[in-house]
């Protein structure tokens, strides 16, 4: 018989819809770190992050029935937190609660000017590829924490989480087209900021393609 652990997220979200709680806490097992990878990044507070993630859960229990491709559920999962964090965000601003397309100032892309490197080392490999390299990921982390948050939200998400333009614009309530100009905005400040640390040594920190 097969153990829950080895089954797909489709299966998993099958039986937690048909009553299996195992099933779900399977799936909380295997994207727990993720979310709070995620929600850390979004919220830089470890208590916010913590209610993120156990909201995210919770939400998506409730509402699992909603989802039609149980195999889209991390991707689904990620965009719940998203959204979960932005509210966490306006809470914390004091303001009243608003749209996340007002709160991310869609339409207003043209008014923000496209960083232009300074000091852009001859670099094989992209920042997005750099990140998942361990020995920088600490350094990394800190760099994109200090990222407007709308880039770091559109680079996390897309970059590291891997969710599709579509998906990341569902999660933030933006357009696909300015999800496509913040992560372009997001690369070229990771990357400035990245050769300002590493310098002409930045390429013997990379392995060869």
């Amino acid at each position: 018989m097969q153990t829950q652990a080895y089954r797909s997220d489709g299966e998993l979200v099958e039986l937690a819809k048909a009553g299996d709680l195992s099933a779900f806490e399977t799936l909380v097992t295997r994207y727990e770190n993720r979310i709070w990878s995620l929600a850390k990044q979004l919220v830089q507070h470890d208590e916010d992050a913590a209610d993120v993630v156990q909201d995210a859960f919770l939400t998506a229990l409730e509402h699992l029935h909603e989802l039609r491709d149980g195999e889209r559920f991390g991707a689904w999962l990620k965009q719940i937190a998203a959204r979960l964090a932005y509210r966490v965000l306006e809470k914390r601003r004091r303001m009243p609660i608003q749209s996340l397309e007002t709160l991310l100032g869609e339409g207003t892309e043209e008014d923000d000017p496209i960083p232009h490197p300074e000091l852009v080392a001859d670099w094989r490999d992209s920042p997005e590829t750099l990140l998942q390299r361990s020995e920088t990921m600490r350094i990394i982390e800190q760099v994109l924490s200090e990222l407007p948050e709308k880039y770091r939200a559109v680079f996390w998400l897309r970059d590291v989480e891997q969710l599709s333009t579509r998906e990341t614009a569902e999660a933030l309530g933006i357009s696909e087209a300015n999800v496509k100009v913040r992560l372009l905005r997001a690369r070229l400040m990771l990357r400035e900021k990245l050769t300002r640390i590493f310098g002409a040594d930045a390429p013997q920190l990379l392995a060869a393609e």
